[in-house]
This record gives C-alpha cells, structure tokens and sequence, in this order.
C-alpha cells in the first residue's frame, strides 16, 4: 500500500524526464519541400475521406523525418510560388508550419478565373530567387501535388535548375482516380479528376533529372532525396530537447502492486 501511494504522488506530481541531444547538421545542402494548395487539392475519395492536402501534409512530415541533419524549409505553390519557413534544421518548427501555415489557396492564385490554377512553371522561382541559401551546394526541390497543371514548358524549367549548383527534383504524385471536389450539396460538377497528371509530372522529372513517386511510395522518394543530397560535411548546430511526461508510466506501475494486494486477500 506504501508503494501504490507512493507511486500515485509520484504521478500527481507530473514528473518529467528531459533529454538533449546536439544537432549535427550538413553545411552544404538544403532541401524545400512544396505542397500544392490549388483548389484541386480537395479532391477526395469521398465526403469525409481525407483531401489531397490533408494526405500531403501528412506525407511532408513523414518525409521530414526521414531527413535528419538537413535543413529543410516549406513552400506553397499555386501559379506562384511562396515560402513559409526557410530551410531550417528544426523539424518541429518544419511540422508546426506545415500544419498552420499550409490550405487551401492560402495564398490566393493571381488568376481566379483559371480552371487550373497551378502553374509548375512557377517553380524556378526556387533556383532564380535565392529560396536556398547561396553557399548551398546541394539543392533538392520535393514537390507534393497533385500534377493538374496549366500546360508547361519543362525545358525551360530543366535549363534554369541546371545552372550550377543545380535544384534536384522530387515529385509525389498524391492522386487517385475518381476522386471529387465535395461542396455542402455534394461533389461539385466542374471538377473531374485529370488523368494525364501523372504524365505531366513525368514530362518535368525527366527535365530536371527528377523522379516521380506515387504516395505510397514515400521511403522510395525519401530514398532519391537522400541519394540527391550525397554525404558531406556537418557541424554541431545548437541542441534538441526532448520533453517525456512520465505520469502515465508511474500511474501504470501501481497498478502492479495493488494488483499483487488484491490477489493476496483473494486467497
């Protein structure tokens, strides 16, 4: 009885079990993520499914952890592109922007008349405007979308993330057949989902040397990202700290000897 008493005040107490661990962190490479906020990106299986967006933002934080001692930023792209967060080496704050700062046309497109309006010609922004640091040598751009662009010009775009030091590319296809744009009365008649939007993704990846994945095939898209980036030198950037409430576990462990008490007066 001592010990359950003991071990529940334990509990009422709150305690916390703090861990820090120093950040090594790779000095010549960055990567942007991108995530599609198009009006498209609502598409969905059915009402109350997840929308396209739910399931990228889902997969870029996935994709993230995969990504240790990288500096990663958030960008979101319609006919242009913006960023969130420059690349950081924080994963939490890469979480905590992708899902705050992350919806649905948040921004705006410039053109609210256009039935498509993302324009991936809008993506060479990152190699033009200086999205990546300057002393960054290796640059990997993962875009996560659902391909329903306006029509490209993918040389062009090859061209410009060619110009030393280069922008590797990564795209993940998050789109599935038959999926519809669901309003208050049901699933709105002007949309229909874009079966060529796969094929308008091949057409960029094999411009700028990129590869495209499906969303079930995150690891193999992680896998390329890693491979993009190679290995090279790090330096200790700052700590992590690691906050673990330990209650639960205490509150758990007195049940052990109250468990024991209970089967001595049963016998």
């Amino acid at each position: 009885m001592v010990l359950v008493a003991a071990l529940l005040g334990l509990a009422a107490a709150q305690p916390v079990l703090a861990r820090t661990t120093r950040l090594h962190v790779r000095t010549d490479a960055e990567v942007f993520v991108a995530l599609d906020v198009s009006r498209s990106m609502l598409a969905r299986q059915a009402r109350g499914a997840p929308t396209r967006l739910q399931r990228a933002r889902s997969l870029a934080v996935q994709f993230r952890e995969d990504l240790p001692g990288i500096r990663v930023g958030v960008a979101s792209i319609t006919d242009r592109i913006l960023p969130h967060l420059f690349p950081t080496a924080d994963d939490d704050v890469f979480r905590t922007t992708v899902d705050r700062s992350i919806d649905i046309e948040q921004p705006p497109p410039r053109s609210q008349y256009s039935k498509n309006a993302t324009s991936f010609d809008s993506l060479t922004d990152i190699s033009t405007r200086r999205f990546f640091a300057p002393t960054t040598k290796r640059r990997v751009l993962v875009v996560f979308t659902d391909g329903e662009s306006t029509p490209i010009t993918a040389t062009r775009i090859g061209r410009i993330f060619a110009r030393p030091p280069g922008v590797k590319t990564v795209f993940v296809h998050v789109w599935g057949p038959g999926e519809r744009v669901y309003g208050t009365s049901g699933p709105e008649p002007q949309y229909r989902a874009d079966p060529t939007s796969r094929a308008i993704l091949e057409a960029l990846a094999v411009a700028t040397d990129g590869a495209v994945f499906e969303e079930d095939e995150l690891d193999a898209a992680a896998g390329r990202a890693r491979k993009s980036l190679g290995s090279g030198p790090t330096h200790a950037e700052g700590v992590k700290n690691a906050r673990n409430g330990m209650a639960p576990y205490l509150a758990l462990g007195a049940l052990l000897p109250l468990g024991l008490l209970l089967a001595r007066r049963d016998r």
